[in-house]
């Protein structure tokens, strides 16, 4: 017990000597503090609600200016990137995209996809957290082929054992054409949903 009792007291009387080591071996440039520093800068006080109102007014701005190239339709061709199936698809329209698994609708069916997380154009990017409001934007989208994939061959053998399988797998493909990609409305500064359009469900 004494043992264990001296080389504890041995230990703590070595500390203090240690963090004054590492306090003098620290280089005046470095990026962390130093330990023993007294003299801190003066923090400068910043006026948030002139920042606020300065980047409000610029987020006006640059909405009046989306709202205005949609208006004369000189945005350029919209693409999108939409939630489908567990992935995410970057579409323009006219484009083709497979759809891996088994999904419910059928060929010819018109769909709207309405989980997108990001759309834009030539000058602009409307980006979501994590999806952009229910209505701004309207993608639609239609059936075009069911299919099933490439035949996936699955081989198991275990030596000396007279054992061999094979099996033969093919999953279900959905093959969709994105028709057309639009803003439904004029985009807003405020960034909030509007209480008509919000849902509780």
């Amino acid at each position: 017990m004494s043992f264990l009792a001296q080389s504890v007291r041995q230990m703590l009387r070595h500390v203090p000597t240690r963090s004054l080591l590492t306090a003098g071996a620290m280089r005046p440039l470095s990026i962390s503090p130093v330990i023993g520093q007294q003299n801190k800068p003066a923090t400068e006080s910043v006026d948030i609600s002139a920042i606020s109102k300065d980047q409000q007014k610029e987020c006006l701005s640059i909405c009046e200016r989306i709202n205005r190239q949609v208006q004369k339709s000189e945005q350029g061709r919209l693409f999108a990137v939409v939630h489908l199936c567990g992935k995410q698809f970057k579409v323009t329209p006219g484009d083709i995209i497979l759809v891996e698994g088994y999904w419910p609708p059928t060929i010819g069916d018109e769909i709207s996809l309405d989980k997108v997380l990001l759309a834009g154009a030539r000058d602009f990017t409307l980006v979501g957290r994590p999806i952009l409001e229910p209505g701004l934007i309207s993608v639609k989208a239609t059936v075009v082929e069911k299919t099933l994939s490439h035949t996936k061959t699955h081989f198991r053998k275990k030596r000396r054992k007279q054992y061999m399988r094979i099996n033969f797998q093919r999953s279900p493909h959905t093959m969709v054409r994105i028709n057309s990609i639009e803003l439904a409305r004029p985009v807003d500064g405020n960034g909030e949903e509007e209480p008509s359009s919000r849902s509780l469900f």
